[in-house]
């Protein structure tokens, strides 16, 4: 029997997972520290911390598959993060407005005897120019809570992504396309 451990608490991968066919048995999250090393860039943080939490939930679980990824936000060579409140969320949309900026996300399978496939996917993203107006109807929204860079763009904040290259589910926090890949190639079911 196949059996697959999500390590992630993120409800937003269980419903990407859920359009390519895919359920988890179990959900459990890594808990792992998450605070970038110094001078750390964004994209190898995002690879860091999938792999990390690949290997955490593979101790505990050593018979099963085991998916973990990680989504960083990068503006250059700055980290957005989730923002602890409703200021930083709101410094986040005013240094993400009238520009591009990079989502990262790391993705780790790992099979059952160690075997593993891995990932890594940056998407770049472009935000209008926001008035005052429109950051504050997001802000009162409260979707920008729990999201990496302050916003979600499967959510309200999609009506101000002017650009978007790369993959859209990756901007979500989880890129399917390689995702399945990695899944696949690991002898998981997937069609």
């Amino acid at each position: 029997m196949t059996f697959l451990v999500l390590a992630s608490a993120s409800p937003r991968r269980v419903e990407l997972l859920a359009r390519i066919g895919v359920a988890p048995d179990l959900i459990s999250p890594a808990d792992i520290d998450e605070t970038p090393r110094k001078a750390e860039l964004p994209r190898a943080l995002a690879a860091r911390l999938a792999e990390a939490k690949a290997q955490a939930a593979a101790q505990a679980h050593p018979d099963a598959f085991v998916l973990a990824a990680d989504t960083v936000v990068g503006v250059g060579r700055r980290i957005l993060g989730k923002p602890a409140d409703a200021d930083e969320a709101r410094r986040m949309l005013a240094l993400l407005s009238g520009r591009r900026h990079r989502v990262h996300t790391g993705v780790v399978v790992r099979a059952p005897g160690g075997r593993r496939a891995t990932r890594l996917v940056t998407s770049v993203v472009g935000f209008a120019r926001l008035t005052e107006r429109q950051v504050a109807a997001y802000l009162e929204s409260g979707e920008w809570q729990g999201k990496a860079g302050g916003y979600a763009i499967q959510g309200r904040a999609e009506m101000h992504v002017r650009f978007l290259s790369g993959s859209h589910s990756n901007v979500v926090g989880l890129p399917l396309f390689e995702t399945a890949q990695c899944l696949r190639g690991l002898g998981w079911p997937i069609p």
